[in-house]
């Protein structure tokens, strides 16, 4: 079954779609969205600037095909409120209420469209995460890195960040396995659906999300 399965996905990885249509759809939509939306972004921009001091633009560090780092961009959400020590306040207590309305809006996502005519990302993909994940994931969640990452993929819409991470990584990994044109543009379809609706923006009881500490093993029988 496991063999079967990797025939399966390489033949998926080496169809004419995953090779060459991806990346032109990729470029076909997000280039236009980029023009037409730099007037929001701008917008966007300025009230993430005055929030916090003249900063707008969120730049880190995340994995991408094949674990290769790139620099994501997004805007900036959150304060860089300390305590009195010097260390960063809790998540909760540095996101004000225009940090989450961008959030809940998707707003502070638009600079990555850049990221996608790059070809850091792709319109449809694993979110990419955090680089001091790479080394917690067990050799099945690993696969998330067979494909460019994606603005949005099949974990956001199926619960985004309101899901487990052995959730999102198994709807990832599905992802991978079935990668398709039809099924990105469902993704995308039910993508404008979630966001309309601001749901699983955050975890439960969280202000965002919480860390990946790594998977339990499994319990054996």
């Amino acid at each position: 079954m496991a063999e079967a399965t990797q025939h399966s996905t390489l033949n998926i990885q080496n169809s004419f779609y995953a090779r060459h249509g991806k990346r032109l759809l990729d470029l076909t939509l997000a280039t236009p969205l980029l023009l037409l939306t730099l007037p929001l972004l701008a917008g966007a921009a300025a009230l993430a600037a005055g929030q916090n001091r003249g900063r707008w633009l969120f730049r880190q560090m995340r994995p991408g095909w094949h674990g290769r780092l790139f620099t994501l961009y997004k805007l900036q959400t959150m304060t860089e409120a300390r305590d009195a020590t010097g260390q960063l306040l809790p998540d909760a207590q540095r996101l004000p209420p225009l940090g989450r309305w961008l959030r809940a809006t998707s707003l502070d996502e638009l600079p990555q469209l850049w990221n996608i005519v790059r070809g850091d990302l792709s319109l449809v993909g694993p979110r990419p995460l955090l680089p001091e994940y790479l080394p917690l994931y067990s050799p099945a969640q690993a696969r998330r890195h067979e494909v460019r990452p994606g603005l949005t993929g099949w974990a956001q819409v199926n619960g985004r960040n309101a899901i487990s991470w052995e959730e999102k990584f198994a709807f990832d990994v599905w992802y991978v396995e079935h990668l398709s044109f039809k099924l990105d543009l469902t993704i995308l379809w039910r993508t404008a659906g979630r966001v309309l609706g601001a749901r699983g923006i955050n975890a439960p009881g969280e202000a965002t999300t919480t860390a990946f500490r790594g998977s339990p093993p499994p319990i054996s029988s």
